[in-house]
């Protein structure tokens, strides 16, 4: 009777626990693991001097592994040839960096990494480690601080690089163009702020620069720049600095040209197409004529040529702002583009604006009596035209009124093109809004000095509004969609009618701009009163 006893006791237990087992389900892994990783070592030591080796290993006491190093990675100075750093995309409990290049004595090298250091499981990251070594007797120690702000745009880049170039027998003006510095940073965090610490005494030239293309070099067309005008002295003070980044206007270039229809070759180009004159060297007969147009929406100037030439080649000088260029076009038997009329108002018109239309091969002569403009009750209206000759746009100027709807009938031979082809029959049509989904902003500036731009720009910092005013008086902004906007003034120091944005070479700093310090909310039937003073 006891052993039965036992037996069924022993059988419950042993079914509680099989129960409670499966009750249990899945492990859970444990807690998340949210620990960075910790060095262990480096071999040399952190901060060693007289460095003579070739190898960087730094022990951590887990598997780590590096992650975005070219975004993150800041040498100073820069090396020749850039050391190999591994692990990239495998894990390893040690980073090792091979150095590829002959270190210059008597200085301080370090290796920023900012958080490219990440855990293998989370990539958790060791923020902001940085290791330091000298090829001299000693670490140099003075710090170059400072703060990056923009002169156009209102939110500020980041990874902005900071440079010292070293003023020594090898400086020049270019230096930026061409070596990389002595000494640089970046700005990692949103602070803008940044430390250019481990720089030896001297004198420096200071610049910051969005490197968009990552070679450390100042490139026009691609990056941003800003500088400090004087050089500064590194040991004697310990001035805040504030570098204003700028977009510099893109020098005029000359690109290669090339015949890409018949009759008509493509002069590419860098800069302000206005500033171009193309001249044909060749010699042509005496019924030769040619029209160059600006391309729509693209970097090129279409030079149209009749009649067609038996000769093989043209030869062509280019004068611009910058140089002088002599092209050779090769010429061939292309088949001439059809005429194409594009409506600019892409079915909305405002109530100042003009009805505009642009073509792909340059206008020759308009025939108003083939064309005819009606409202939407078809109440013919009258209208007066304008050609802008290098644009080859042609505006239809003629009253407008709230909630119409206009149509623009062309009929064949309305337009006549230089190849003497007619257009075909179009239709063209065009909405104007009640005024009452418009609203109108009146601002009152303190502090101005005149002349200045004040402009209304979306989030993308596309000017969407625009006045020029050269004295003190009442800002109207009428008939403005509705929407969200950035208030800005732009100041015209030297009142030549444009905004300068600055220029390195000439070590010229970019005109002041100020934005308001609220963003302007535009409401449908709604007149907003702002008072902007300025910084």
């Amino acid at each position: 009777m006891k052993t039965r006893i036992y037996n069924s006791l022993f059988l419950v237990i042993i079914l509680a626990i099989t129960l409670n087992c499966a009750n249990r389900g899945n492990p859970s892994g444990g807690d998340k693991d949210a620990l960075a990783p910790k060095i262990i070592k480096s071999e040399p030591a952190n901060f060693s001097t007289n460095f003579k080796g070739e190898e960087i290993r730094i022990y951590f006491d887990e598997y780590v592994k590096i992650k975005d190093l070219n975004k993150q990675l800041i040498i100073s100075p820069p090396m020749d040839v850039e050391p190999e750093i591994t692990p990239l995309s495998t894990a390893n409990k040690y980073i090792k960096i091979k150095l590829n290049s002959k270190l210059e004595n008597n200085t301080t090298y370090s290796f920023n990494f900012g958080n490219s250091i990440v855990d293998n499981n989370e990539e958790n990251p060791f923020p902001f480690y940085k290791y330091v070594l000298s090829t001299g007797t000693y670490i140099d120690s003075l710090k170059v601080h400072g703060k990056i702000s923009e002169a156009l745009n209102r939110e500020i880049e980041s990874f902005v690089i900071v440079n010292l170039y070293e003023r020594d027998s090898t400086y020049t003006d270019s230096i930026v163009y061409l070596k990389k510095p002595k000494y640089m940073t970046n700005t990692q965090d949103s602070t803008t702020n940044f430390t250019i610490e481990n720089v030896k005494a001297g004198t420096y030239k200071l610049v910051a620069i969005k490197d968009n293309n990552e070679d450390q070099k100042f490139q026009q067309k691609a990056d941003k720049i800003g500088f400090i005008e004087d050089f500064i002295t590194v040991g004697q003070d310990s001035t805040f600095y504030n570098i204003t980044l700028f977009k510099e206007t893109i020098d005029d270039k000359a690109l290669k040209p090339r015949l890409i229809s018949g009759e008509k070759i493509a002069f590419g180009f860098e800069g302000n197409y206005k500033n171009f004159e193309i001249t044909n060297l060749s010699k042509t007969p005496k019924n030769f004529k040619s029209v160059i147009i600006k391309q729509f929406e693209k970097d090129s100037l279409n030079y149209f040529y009749k009649p067609k030439l038996e000769q093989d080649s043209l030869i062509f000088k280019v004068t611009n702002s910058k140089k002088i260029d002599t092209f050779t076009v090769r010429l061939k038997n292309n088949r001439q583009d059809t005429l194409k009329i594009i409506d600019l108002n892409k079915g909305k018109i405002g109530i100042n604006e003009a009805f505009k239309l642009n073509a792909n091969i340059p206008f020759s002569k308009i025939d108003t009596k083939f064309i005819k403009l009606m409202d939407k009750d078809s109440v013919a209206i009258s209208f007066k035209t304008e050609l802008n000759a290098l644009e080859n746009t042609y505006s239809f100027n003629f009253n407008k009124t709230e909630d119409n709807r206009y149509t623009l009938d062309l009929l064949p031979n309305a337009f006549t093109d230089f190849f003497n082809k007619t257009n075909d029959t179009l239709q063209f049509k065009a909405s104007t809004q009640k005024l009452d989904s418009y609203g109108n902003i009146r601002i009152n500036l303190k502090n101005a000095t005149y002349p200045i731009f004040i402009q209304l720009v979306d989030a993308k910092n596309e000017v969407k509004y625009d006045l020029y005013k050269t004295k003190k008086g009442i800002v109207d902004f009428n008939n403005v969609s509705p929407g969200i906007y950035y208030l800005r003034v732009l100041f015209d120091s030297n009142k030549n009618g444009v905004y300068n944005p600055g220029n390195y070479l000439k070590q010229e700093q970019p005109e002041r701009v100020s934005y308001a310090k609220k963003e302007v909310e535009v409401r449908a039937n709604w007149d907003e009163v702002i008072e902007f003073i300025l910084d």
